[in-house]
């Protein structure tokens, strides 16, 4: 389970340095500032962001979910304030990179736990 953890952790700071090359105004300084990015966005989506979606619910139900979308670009903005190295210029730039990390993320995650029989 741990090395599994590490794994994902280590895909995941990959994706949000491939991510720079799809997304203008959104950049990471190195590889180290991307594996600390990813420890921190893991952990704001762990604890901020469900008393976000909470807090949005009924927005979230008028918009059918589509405002979860904009919970996640503002939790990118959230860790680049916090993260030094980790830049982002404006929201739609987060909002993007933000969308492309989900995406991402659910299929490495699919594909990994096939791999590991879970």
């Amino acid at each position: 389970m741990c090395l599994y953890t590490i794994i994902r952790w280590v895909v995941n700071a990959l994706v949000l340095i491939l991510i720079t090359y799809l997304v203008p105004g959104y950049g990471i300084a190195s590889f180290l500032t991307a594996l600390i990015v990813a420890l921190v966005l893991g952990l704001a989506n762990a604890i901020i962001r469900p008393f976000l979606i909470l807090l949005t619910l009924p927005i979230n139900i008028l918009t059918l979910g589509l405002f979860t979308l904009f919970i996640n670009g503002f939790m990118f903005l959230l860790v680049a304030t916090i993260v030094e190295g980790f830049d982002i210029t404006n929201f739609w730039s987060a909002f993007f990179a933000a969308l492309i990390y989900a995406v991402f993320s659910t299929i490495i995650s699919a594909s990994l736990d096939k791999k590991q029989g879970v």
